[in-house]
């Protein structure tokens, strides 16, 4: 099993898992291989190292108290110049895009004629999904409907293999 660090062209890293290169070139060549933020099929391979598994270590203890939090917070320096996201925010916006996902119904074109019926109570409110035109979101947002534009990218919707 060779696992390859890999990137977009929107300079998304992440990893991906292939019985051998050949197997990695097939895949990208047949468009199977795809960034799992934007869906990007153009994927080249990053430099990386092996890695050896030698056996268990013992686990480093923690800096911090266990009384510490941390909280995550975005900040302008936390975007490169290029405008790409760290790994870590990569994998957080992955898993909170998984979400939605896992928590909402997709209704698909549907959605704006199945938020007005939610929101004039002709049917049960429920957590919806789906495509709307941007006219069509300022009308909702118009007529006091709460929506939000939530680019969900293919991996969000899909189970990784």
């Amino acid at each position: 099993m060779k696992v390859l660090d890999l990137q977009c062209r929107q300079g998304h890293v992440f990893e991906g898992w292939f019985g051998s290169e050949d197997d990695f070139q097939s895949q990208r060549q047949r468009g199977l291989v795809q960034c799992p933020l934007c869906a990007d099929e153009h994927i080249e391979k990053r430099l990386s190292a092996p890695r050896l598994n030698l056996g268990a270590r013992e686990p480093v203890a923690a800096s911090a108290s266990p009384t510490t939090t941390h909280t995550p917070a975005i900040s302008r320096g936390a975007i490169d110049g290029a405008g790409v996201l760290p790994p870590a925010l990569q994998a957080a916006w992955l898993a909170l895009a998984r979400k939605v996902v896992a928590n909402t119904e997709d209704v698909g074109a549907r959605f704006a004629q199945e938020a007005r019926l939610m929101h004039h109570g002709e049917v049960e409110e429920r957590a919806i999904r789906g495509q709307a035109t941007p006219d069509e979101a300022v009308q909702l947002l118009e007529e006091g409907i709460a929506v939000m534009p939530l680019p969900l990218p293919v991996a969000a919707k899909e189970t990784l293999q």
